[in-house]
C-alpha cells in the first residue's frame, strides 16, 4: 500500500475559521484517508488516522500555527514580534484573536486518535 499525503495545507488564517468549517474539511480528510486504506465503513476514523500516522485537522492547524507564532516572535523586525506578542482575550470576549487557536480545546476526534496512538506505543514497548 502506497501511502500519500492527504492534506498539508496550514495558515495561521485558519485561526480566525469558524468550527463548522474545519469541521467539513476533516469529513473530506476522513474520505480520503479511508479511500487511500481501502477501508470498510465499519472501521472508526480515528482508527485510520492511527494506522496512516496521520493529524487530525485541528491538530495539524494547531501545531501549524504553534510554529507560525513561534517563528515571528523570534523574528529580527521588532514590529512583526509586537504583533504575535499579547495576552489572550478573556474567555468572553467577542473578538477571537489569531493566537487564542492555541488555547482552544482540542475536539473528540483528536482526543480518541491521540488515546489510540498512545495505547500503540505502549502495546509495542
Amino acid at each position: 500500500m502506497c501511502i500519500r499525503p492527504v492534506m498539508t495545507y496550514a495558515s495561521p488564517v485558519f485561526a480566525h475559521a469558524q468550527p463548522n468549517a474545519l469541521y467539513d474539511l476533516q469529513i473530506v480528510q476522513n474520505k480520503f484517508c479511508r479511500r487511500e486504506a481501502d477501508a470498510p465503513w465499519s472501521v472508526k476514523n480515528s482508527v485510520l488516522h492511527r494506522d496512516l500516522e496521520l493529524q487530525t485537522i485541528s491538530k495539524f492547524m494547531k501545531d501549524a500555527s504553534e510554529r507560525f507564532f513561534d517563528i515571528v516572535n523570534s523574528h529580527p523586525n521588532p514590529l512583526s514580534v509586537l504583533a504575535v506578542s499579547y495576552e489572550p482575550s478573556p474567555p468572553n470576549h467577542f473578538c477571537k484573536r489569531p493566537q487564542n487557536v492555541l488555547l482552544d480545546s482540542r475536539d473528540d476526534l483528536t482526543v480518541e486518535v491521540e488515546k489510540l496512538i498512545e495505547l500503540h506505543k505502549m502495546a509495542i514497548d
